[in-house]
Order: structure tokens, then sequence, then C-alpha cells
């Protein structure tokens, strides 16, 4: 059974949505602020983040900051209608996904169980068919290790959300091929979660810093404009 944080000031939103997520079979602890959140992952992590973005005390930006000092768990950040500077910042912070208000109860859930599905799939609680994807992958300065979730760039790790590693591995498994944004998205994402080409874009851009941290001069990824992204061994 995963463990859900819900992060919201709203109690009617606290309440509707874990009576749905328990009906689903997970289990749920609710939080009325960011910092009433940060003080219980202390003690121990979920499995996965749902936060809204503006609450008293900590709002949900301030705290998937101070939760990606720490850790790469799945976030879905909840937005109001109008918020996308917000939705942009968050997923350029380390956010995996976004919902806005309102919401759809049963997408919410869709969105929850594509991200865990992922993380599973990454941590190796896979089928056997899945196992030869979970292969290291090897491309110049890059190594990927799907089954441990590891990255290494010139031999210093490099640490990456579910969505970045698994946009970074679609990209290095075939160098100097062109994957459009919707091919990305299908790799990101299930069929049913539909998302723009921003939030594809947004997860690159935080991809390539994150990169660039360990190697200012790193450039393997490729942007071509209109049509989608490469990967160049180097």
């Amino acid at each position: 059974m995963s463990k859900i944080a819900l992060v919201d000031d709203d109690r009617n939103i606290l309440t509707s949505v874990s009576m749905t997520l328990e009906a689903e079979g997970f289990e749920v602890d609710t939080y009325n602020d960011g910092q009433q959140a940060l003080d219980a992952f202390a003690k121990k992590l979920p499995d996965m983040a749902v936060l809204d973005i503006k609450m008293p005390r900590m709002d949900g930006m301030d705290l998937l900051q101070r939760l990606r000092l720490k850790s790469q768990m799945p976030v879905i950040f909840l937005t109001s209608k109008d918020d996308e500077i917000d939705e942009v910042l968050g997923l350029r912070m380390g956010a995996d996904d976004y919902v806005k208000k309102p919401f759809s109860q049963r997408l919410l859930v869709e969105r929850i169980r594509s991200l865990l599905r992922r993380q599973d799939a990454l941590e190796g609680i896979a089928a056997p068919a899945e196992v030869e994807e979970g292969k290291v992958i090897e491309r110049g300065d890059l190594r990927m290790d799907p089954l441990r979730h590891a990255v290494g760039w010139k031999g210093k790790d490099v640490s990456l959300t579910v969505t970045e590693f698994l946009l970074l591995q679609a990209l290095a498994q075939r160098p100097g091929f062109v994957k459009s944004r919707d091919q990305l998205m299908d790799v990101a994402y299930d069929e049913q979660v539909y998302v723009d080409d921003r939030t594809i874009d947004s997860h690159i851009k935080r991809l390539r810093k994150k990169l660039r941290q360990v190697d200012p001069e790193f450039s393997a990824i490729e942007t071509l404009y209109g049509i989608g992204y490469r990967y160049n061994e180097e």
C-alpha cells in the first residue's frame, strides 16, 4: 500500500481527496501547510506528495525546494486555474507533474498511479519483460543504472526525479536520433495523462541544469527547435 502525503490548506480538498484515495487503496496523510508536512517528512517520507502551491507558513514551492535537498520522491503540484507561471516554475524546481484546480479526482488518481508505476519500474519492482530495459546504459561520460535509479556524469553522481530520469534514458538509448516532444510525453506519462509541450521543455531545462552543476560544459542534450531533442554522445 503506497502512502500519499496530501498537503493543502483547504480542508474540503483534504477531506474529499483523502477519501477518494483511501477508497482506491492508498494510505493517506493530510497536512494543512508546508511546515507541518516538512516536520512529518523529517521523521518518515511518504511514497509521493501532492502539494498545493499557495499555503500559509510554508507554500508548496518552498516545501518542494526543501524536499529536493534530500529526496527525489514523486511530487504533483495542485495549481490554481491561471497560475501558469507557478506551473512552469514548479516543474523547473523538480515537480514531476501538476493538476489544475478545480480538478477531476479521477484524473488526480490516474496521475498518482502513473508516477508510482514509473517509480516502481525504476526501483526494480518490475515485471520480467521490463528487466531487459533495466540494463545499465553507458554513453560516453554518461552512466545510467535504471534498476538503482542512479546517474553518473564523468564519475560524479547526478540526482534526478523519476520524470527527468525517464527522459534522459529515452534520449540516451539512441544517441543521434531525434525524439519529438510527443514521443517524450509518451515515455514520461501514461496515455490517459495529457501534458503540453511546455511541461516537457521545463523538465529538459531542469535536467540540463542538474548535469551542468557537475559539468558546466555539458551539452549532450541538443534542442532541435520545432522538432524535439536528441542526445549527442560525447
